[in-house]
């Protein structure tokens, strides 16, 4: 073997990355494994989430959102303008800027922490070893005392929607159309889903998105879940639930679509693109030796335990390829957990908060227990619930749409679960995860002072809800 690791980390997504760099400053000789490259053959890093995830969408959904705003919310504030169009080659230039800037930023960092990259496809041999096949067919034996897979995920294809080159497409053909479609539908009501439909429908498409399933957003607090489909429908997304997918037909430029809803009616409907966003699956296809020993899941997730530890010593498994939700800041947390663990530190990472966001507008973002999940439990709770229509900030900045919602334990008080649709709601659950990661209760939060007026205050008054001491709103019975 010509090279010889502490740490081999294949895949140089947001977990991979980031452990490769935690690696690395502790002081264990790091190569990190990554087979995408640009269209002049350099490799391309930070996964999905920078290139054709997180990033890109988030970039597309900010420019959007000011497209609508300039369009119909600055009369509001007395702002008076004519002619507002969009340039969608100027919108994706803007997008393509900032993935360049981010993925680049990734090389420096490699470079500034003593990462050595490697470039090419990655496989895990029976002891200790990697095989490195680069872009030219060469293949290399790297050693590794330890490694980590961190190879992401994949949008998943289903049998009646066949992809085509740019009229049925996944996330990835979503995020670089030419022209605004007309007539767009969506296959799938999850955060993918509804932040893609989200950016096109603002830009002028008529969007369909269809679910299969019969309820919005399961995993998401159902009354939080119930608020935000009313005002993502006031919005103009035609949300049809309880509609199976069953067939597509290419009709010319046109894309035919054949679904059944939830009576067994079946109906067919036109559009101009179709985006399938019917979730991810683990990227585990040819990574491992057939003598390896890895295990495996049907469904190609690989086995861990609590610290992210495969069935063959020494080989660890972070991010999208193992349980758990499919979410960047997730991955990235156990890839320093792995990275320190691997150091000799006692690092561990708490599974029971990781916040979720969908970044709609307004963004909905959730941390801990839904209100199903404590009543399934069988668990004395306490809620107090804020509208942001009552909160000044909000108001003031034309975002009176929403709500904040806190769950306690009626016996402790302890905070269970905090649930937010409306402004800045992805900035506002973060400091609830703090709250509750040193075990909070709802009366520390509410003897917290916070600045007024934010929109944090929504917060604080949701919490002073929970025992109807809340001031900026009428409490179920007056206290004395």
């Amino acid at each position: 073997m010509s090279n010889q690791f502490d740490v081999v980390v294949i895949g140089a997504g947001p977990a991979g990355y980031v452990c490769a760099i935690r690696a690395a400053q502790l002081g264990l000789k790091t190569a990190c494994i990554e087979r995408w490259s640009d269209d002049k053959g350099k490799p391309t890093l930070g996964g999905t989430c920078l290139n054709v995830g997180c990033i890109p969408s988030k970039t597309l959904l900010d420019s959007s959102q000011k497209y609508v705003e300039a369009k119909r919310d600055f009369s509001t504030h007395g702002i008076k303008h004519s002619g507002v169009e969009i340039d969608v080659a100027a919108m994706m230039g803007r997008k393509d800027n900032i993935v360049k800037t981010l993925t680049g930023g990734i090389a420096g960092l490699f470079k500034a922490n003593g990462v050595t990259l490697l470039h090419g496809a990655g496989k895990v041999l029976k002891g200790k070893r990697v095989e490195l096949t680069r872009a030219d067919g060469s293949v290399e034996i790297v050693g590794a005392e330890h490694t980590i897979i961190a190879t992401g995920s994949r949008p998943i294809e289903i049998p009646p929607t066949p992809l085509t080159d740019d009229l049925i497409v996944d996330s990835t053909g979503a995020l670089a159309f030419k022209s605004v479609p007309k007539r767009l539908g969506v296959i799938g009501a999850g955060v993918i889903g509804l932040e893609l439909g989200s950016v096109w429908g603002r830009l002028g498409a008529e969007v369909v998105v269809l679910e299969a399933m019969e309820g919005f957003l399961a995993a998401a607090d159902q009354q939080i879940a119930r608020e935000s489909r009313k005002i993502l429908e006031k919005q103009g997304l035609d949300i049809r639930l309880g509609a199976r997918v069953t067939a597509s037909e290419v009709k010319g430029k046109d894309v035919e679509v054949t679904y059944v809803d939830g009576d067994g009616t079946e109906h067919k409907i036109t559009f101009d693109k179709l985006i399938v966003a019917v979730g991810r699956r683990p990227y585990t296809e040819n990574l491992f030796a057939a003598d390896s020993g890895i295990e495996m899941d049907e469904r190609g997730f690989i086995h861990v335990d609590d610290h992210c530890n495969t069935s063959v010593p020494g080989v660890y498994a972070i991010g999208d390829v193992v349980r758990g939700p499919m979410l960047a800041h997730k991955g990235s947390e156990e890839g320093v957990v792995v990275a320190e663990r691997i150091a000799g530190q006692k690092a561990q990472m708490n599974y029971d908060l990781i916040p979720s966001v969908i970044y709609t507008h307004p963004e909905i973002a959730w941390i801990g227990k839904t209100e199903e999940e404590v009543k399934a439990l069988g668990e004395a709770y306490k809620v107090g619930t804020f509208p942001f229509a009552a909160s000044g900030r909000a108001l003031a900045a034309n975002e009176g749409h929403g709500m904040v919602k806190v769950i306690s334990d009626k016996a402790t008080d302890r905070i269970l679960g905090v649930h937010i649709v409306g402004p800045s709601a992805a900035d506002l659950v973060q400091q609830a995860v703090i709250a509750m990661e040193f075990a909070a209760s709802t009366e520390d939060l509410a003897l917290t002072i916070f600045s007024h007026p934010t929109l944090s205050e929504a917060l604080h008054e949701a919490v002073l809800a929970v025992d109807d001491h809340a001031i900026h709103i009428a409490n179920r019975k007056k206290r004395r």
